[in-house]
């Protein structure tokens, strides 16, 4: 067998396990480490839409005490919880204009939640776009909503 057949036969064998274990329409091939968000791409898209429009008559928050980075190359947002309570309930807003809602992110920066941008979707049903050409398809800002405040998460850009 060549080494490009070689090297073929893994991805076949990945993607055969994931169309067996009915990972159609979810929004990455691995499920995510937090079993709250490991919906279908039509569930996220649904709850997003009951969320709209982003509420700008919410009293700001400040800067949260946690972090963000954001992977372009993998297309996800990891978001760490810093403070010393739990994040609880949060609704994560990337441009006021994608949302997705996270249960609960641990204190002490216990856990890093992964999300996949094709887990924030706009009130159209569109998740956030993965092809990161231009500044418009970029996070210039994210924001989480919690207990009625908005807070603004620091977010750089992973290594």
């Amino acid at each position: 067998m060549s080494a490009s057949r070689r090297s073929l036969v893994p991805l076949a064998c990945l993607v055969g396990l994931c169309i067996l274990s009915g990972c159609s329409g979810r929004p990455s091939l691995l499920p995510n480490s937090d079993p709250s968000l490991n919906k279908t791409s039509a569930q996220f898209a649904a709850d997003a839409a009951k969320r709209y429009p982003f509420n700008t008559a919410l009293p700001p928050g400040g800067v949260a005490k946690g972090r963000a980075q954001v992977g372009y190359g993998m297309d996800t947002v990891q978001v760490l919880n810093l403070s010393d309570e739990d994040w609880d309930n949060v609704e994560l807003w990337i441009n006021r204009a994608f949302v997705v809602f996270v249960p609960k992110f641990p204190a002490h920066g216990q856990r890093v939640k992964t999300l996949n941008f094709q887990m924030f979707y706009d009130d159209k049903g569109h998740y956030f776009p993965t092809d990161n050409s231009t500044p418009d398809r970029m996070i210039q800002q994210l924001e989480m909503v919690r207990g009625g405040k908005v807070y603004t998460i620091p977010v750089k850009l992973a290594d």
